[in-house]
């Protein structure tokens, strides 16, 4: 087995800190109970999942009540878009550039995608003309971060641009990707809907919510026993809940130190790449605000496959996309919506940073990477 020398793949998921994998350890041993149940171990487990969602109402900005755990934000998206049509009816809108958990249900629902600009932000003219022009529209889904580029939208500018021409829309927010980086409370302000996941802020896989607040309202999408007050059925993820609100406590609590520790070393990644690989470039155009955490390169004359393929050999784990789209031949659709042409998206690579991530690392990649792509550059001679 390869040793793993620089793990630069953190938006796809990033390792469970310590103080999560030892609160979640008693619960996946020693405590059975179910929280729906009423003895005492039941009213034990329904008490760590109140703890939890303290937590996660705490990091949005929103009450214990408003918060409705899922399996993740893929869960969480889809109960957002087909929850609130469920409940109106009425059309959706969502930008080009929103992870597939929002744009597929958007899409099969009948909805509308708007354009983006170069940077990935959806087009506010052009969503204003929307919302002008389609009769009945219901729910407005803008992503707080983008997963592949990082991309930041102005969610409270999105959201009051859709009260100003369709007053009677929800906003909904992804903010899987903007929780470990951005004040959420402050980043989704206006938005009645928010969605993220524990495995992309230290937290577990399997576990994370959708928040509802101003009195946003979902119908159920799974049905059965009328967990988490009927809006999402099934026996809570008790363990992975209480490592989420443990993350959650602690990436509130150390995230701004994380940030600016992070974009410096994203920043140092970024220009090393750019002064030793002829021809690559920075994806974002200069002047669109981003995540701390994400590194977006296009290098024209290579596949990222072949890439991330010796990459892999030399200990480094990274991505060319959303890991969520992995397998894919062609480029993203975040690429095609920002304009970036063919020849340059089929070299993309994503390096995505975390609060684990170290100078070393950062060191690695710099001598792996410029090799890798001269090697490749060589071969196709």
């Amino acid at each position: 087995m390869i040793p793993v020398e620089a793990y630069l793949d953190h938006a796809a998921s990033t390792p469970a800190r310590p103080e999560v994998v030892e609160a979640m350890l008693p619960w996946l041993a020693e405590h059975p109970g179910n929280p729906s149940g009423a003895h005492r171990l039941a009213r034990e487990a329904r008490r760590a999942l109140d703890d939890a969602r303290d937590a996660v109402a705490a990091l949005v900005g929103a009450d214990p009540g408003d918060v409705v755990f899922t399996s993740g934000g893929t869960e969480a998206d889809n109960l957002a878009v087909d929850g609130v049509l469920g409940a109106r009816g009425g059309v959706a809108v969502c930008g080009a550039t929103e992870h597939p958990a929002v744009l597929d249900p958007v899409r099969l629902s009948g909805g509308v995608v708007v354009p983006t600009d170069a940077g990935g932000r959806i087009d506010a003219d052009a969503l204003a003309a929307t919302l002008d022009a389609v009769a009945d529209v219901r729910l407005v889904s803008v992503i707080a971060a983008n997963n592949e580029t990082g991309v930041v939208n102005d969610v409270p500018a999105v959201a009051a641009l859709v009260a100003e021409h369709a007053p009677d829309a929800a906003v909904h927010t992804d903010a899987v990707q903007a929780t470990a980086w951005l004040d959420l409370a402050a980043a989704t302000e206006g938005a009645h809907l928010v969605s993220l996941t524990g495995h992309k802020f230290g937290g577990p896989k399997g576990a994370g919510a959708l928040v509802l607040r101003d009195g946003a309202t979902v119908a159920p999408v799974l049905r059965g026993g009328g967990q988490e007050r009927e809006r999402r059925s099934g026996t809570q993820n008790v363990p992975a809940i209480v490592g989420l609100g443990v993350a959650a406590r602690l990436v509130a609590t150390d995230r701004d130190d994380a940030a600016a520790r992070v974009g410096a070393l994203r920043d140092r990644l970024e220009a090393g790449l750019l002064a030793a690989v002829p021809d690559a470039r920075r994806t974002v155009p200069d002047g669109v605000a981003r995540t701390a955490g994400v590194a977006h390169v296009c290098v024209p004359g290579i596949e990222s496959e072949a890439l991330l393929f010796l990459l892999e050999r030399d200990g480094i784990s990274a991505s060319a996309a959303s890991s969520c789209a992995s397998g894919a031949q062609e480029p993203s659709h975040v690429l095609a919506a920002m304009g970036v042409d063919r020849d340059a998206a089929v070299g993309s690579l994503r390096l995505s940073l975390g609060h684990g991530t170290t100078d070393a690392e950062v060191d690695h990649a710099l001598a792996a990477i410029p090799a890798a792509v001269a090697r490749l550059r060589e071969h196709a001679r």
